[in-house]
């Protein structure tokens, strides 16, 4: 992958020349190398970053057990690791594990989980992540978090809808960069393959040249693309720039030259990155400065300038970083100079690799293969909370990350589109830029309250909440907490029927509308049950309405203002308990004929009947209205014998027995 030179592998570039050679020095060369193992080739190539000749020299020389080291296995895993290739590089890394398990570095650690994961081998991954960071209370914290996020965005209907652009060559096109109205800077190796065009040895492709495109606003296709500013381009990487808002001053990343424009090596023979920053007049790249920060003993690559241009992030693996590239962000004066750079912290930098920073709307978008994601580099973002204070990266999930490399993220809010780039199967080339068009994210209110009992206003706990949608859907499930407490994330500007309820309790609905302003908290919302128990009661085997006794005027069977009370309280019970069917049976005691007393009981029990209809109880749920008379008289009290009132009035009463519930 052609980034991978650029940001991934800040730590070193080979100086590659070309050289005539005469035929006496090339059989010498050739006498050297035939009298050298392959073990000995196999590290040269891995030294000058020739992975691919070093993968097929190590898979030689690994065949003798003598050369089986963990520096050896090390060595041809992270060769087949920087070419992208995780299949060859998980068979290594597994027997490295075998091999060090926990004593494993970190660093070695995240590569080998990305394999697992790259390899779609999540259940071993996630299970050595937690054993690995057992000890570490922090790190789990995080993990976790960012993976019960994750696993939660797969849960939804993703806000990305993405497509490889037509643009892609079957080379590397990677980071798109918007550049005034309608224009976007991308980098490529394409068109480069001629004879005399010097060859990356990491990958065998091209050096990087940046390009300008027009962009299509319905489609966001990018097309004519065109080298940009000619002079920003020279035989080696240049790449990942950034502009003011008045696009007059550019950022960008290069390699550090010589006075004869040859790649400038340190010592061990490598070459590391600077950004630079300049101005742009006629086309031109002019008045270029190194920035102060930048050191040839470390490299700086990835100029991002914020949104407001006031802040300029960029990667580095300068000494002091939590990992293998950190990403840095330093201060913008108005006169273009630079304050020093400060680390973005352990909450975003990991021991594995962070890059491609972008920051727009107080949030920062970025690369990393040391956070929980799906394999290999995924894009993750971090809203900026206080002063340099970051908030846990999440990750963005599918279909913008995938089990393969995914980076170079860039967002445009007002026309909700933007691209990034990867290297995921089925694209065309070795890095493929994707357009991605992005639905506005619902927005939310919360609804709160507590639910209790109707008559001991004591909580409920446990109470079941489905809230359903305008059309009858149900869309969301809780319960209260041991305080009778309740709490709702409701989507603004939409209708809800909130329905609460608790086995032995009534059932209660709540209609709620929600409003377009986001973060909106409706609080203190109290929702009363009744307890079935307290309005039944016992008698032998049956279960009855609980209610006084109902009296009428005599030999009448009006419903008075008296009889109303307690009818309103089978009302109720019937109400609060709409699967409640009863019968009602109407009692006399023994004064008066036999005859006279049933029929005036039977009128008063169907008078009760008519009494509960009319105020809109169903008729199906009154099984029978039906009088008695005197013959089941509660208290022995028949014709003839003497009586109190009370025992009478015991005799005389009204029945409403629940048949089903």
């Amino acid at each position: 992958m052609i980034y991978q030179s650029l940001p991934v592998h800040l730590d070193s570039f080979k100086l590659i020349t070309m050289r005539k050679i005469i035929y006496i020095l090339i059989l010498l060369c050739q006498v050297s190398v035939f009298s050298q193992s392959s073990l000995d080739k196999a590290e040269k190539s891995y030294n000058n970053m020739e992975f691919k000749k070093a993968i097929e020299l190590y898979e030689k020389a690994l065949q003798n057990e003598k050369n089986i080291s963990q520096e050896n296995i090390l060595k041809i895993a992270d060769s087949y690791f920087n070419i992208n290739d995780y299949v060859g590089a998980k068979k290594w890394y597994d027997k490295l594990y075998e091999m060090q398990q926990k004593t494993m570095l970190e660093a070695i650690f995240i590569k080998y989980i990305e394999c697992l994961k790259a390899n779609r081998d999540y259940d071993k991954a996630n299970s050595l992540l937690k054993d690995y960071y057992k000890d570490n209370n922090s790190k789990i914290k995080m993990l976790s978090k960012q993976k019960i996020e994750l696993d939660s965005l797969s849960l939804k209907k993703s806000l990305y809808t993405i497509k490889n652009l037509e643009i892609n060559s079957n080379l590397s096109d990677f980071g798109a960069v918007k550049y005034g109205a309608n224009k976007v800077i991308f980098y490529s190796t394409r068109d480069t393959t001629q004879f005399n065009q010097k060859i990356y040895e990491w990958n065998n492709q091209p050096y990087l040249n940046t390009y300008i495109a027009e962009k299509n606003i319905g489609a966001g296709e990018l097309n004519n693309p065109q080298i940009f500013l000619q002079n920003l381009n020279s035989n080696y990487h240049e790449a990942t720039v950034s502009f003011s808002k008045d696009l007059k001053t550019i950022y960008f990343t290069t390699n550090y030259l010589n006075k004869n424009h040859k790649i400038k090596t340190n010592k061990n023979g490598y070459s590391n990155l600077k950004i630079i920053q300049a101005k742009i007049d006629s086309d031109k790249i002019v008045n270029e400065k190194v920035l102060s920060f930048n050191n040839e003993s470390f490299s700086c690559a990835h100029p991002a300038l914020s949104d407001d241009g006031k802040y300029l992030f960029f990667v580095s693996d300068m000494p002091g970083g939590y990992g293998s590239t950190d990403i840095y962000f330093a201060e913008v004066f108005e006169d273009g100079s630079i304050n020093t750079p400060i680390n973005a912290g352990p909450m975003i930098n990991t021991a594995g690799r962070e890059m491609f920073p972008y920051f727009a709307e107080n949030t920062l978008y970025f690369a990393s293969d040391g956070h929980f994601g799906l394999g290999g580099l995924d894009i993750f973002e971090s809203n900026l909370e206080g002063k340099n204070k970051f908030s846990i990266p999440l990750n963005l999930g599918m279909p913008v990350n995938s089990n393969m490399d995914d980076f170079a993220y860039m967002y445009d809010e007002t026309l909700r589109d933007g691209y990034f780039s990867s290297n995921r199967t089925m694209g065309k080339g070795d890095d493929d830029i994707y357009y991605f068009t992005k639905e506005k994210p619902q927005m939310f209110q919360t609804y709160s309250g507590f639910v209790l009992d109707e008559h001991t206003k004591q909580p409920i706990p446990s109470a079941d909440i489905k809230v359903y949608d305008s059309f009858g859907d149900e869309i969301q499930t809780s319960q209260s907490d041991s305080l009778g407490y309740y709490k709702l994330t409701l989507p603004c500007s939409s209708e809800f029927n909130i329905k609460f309820s608790k086995q032995n309790y009534s059932s209660k609905n709540v209609e709620v509308k929600t409003d377009d302003t986001p973060s909106k908290k409706l609080k203190n919302n109290i929702v009363y049950l009744v307890n079935y128990q307290s309005l039944v009661e016992k008698d032998g085997d049956i279960e009855k309405v609980k209610v006084n006794p109902i009296y009428f005027n005599l030999n009448k069977y009006d419903i008075t203002p008296q009889a109303e009370i307690e009818l309103n309280k089978v009302y109720y019970l019937m109400t609060e308990f709409p699967d409640i069917i009863i019968k009602i049976e109407s009692h006399t005691d023994s004064r008066g004929s036999d005859a006279h007393n049933l029929t005036l009981s039977d009128n008063r029990a169907k008078a009760t009947q008519v009494y509960l209809i009319k105020r809109g109880i169903n008729p199906n749920r009154i099984l029978s209205a039906i009088g008695y008379g005197e013959t089941r008289l509660k208290v022995n009290c028949p014709n003839g014998v003497k009586c109190t009132e009370e025992q009478h009035a015991i005799n005389r009463r009204s029945d409403f027995i629940i048949v089903s519930k």
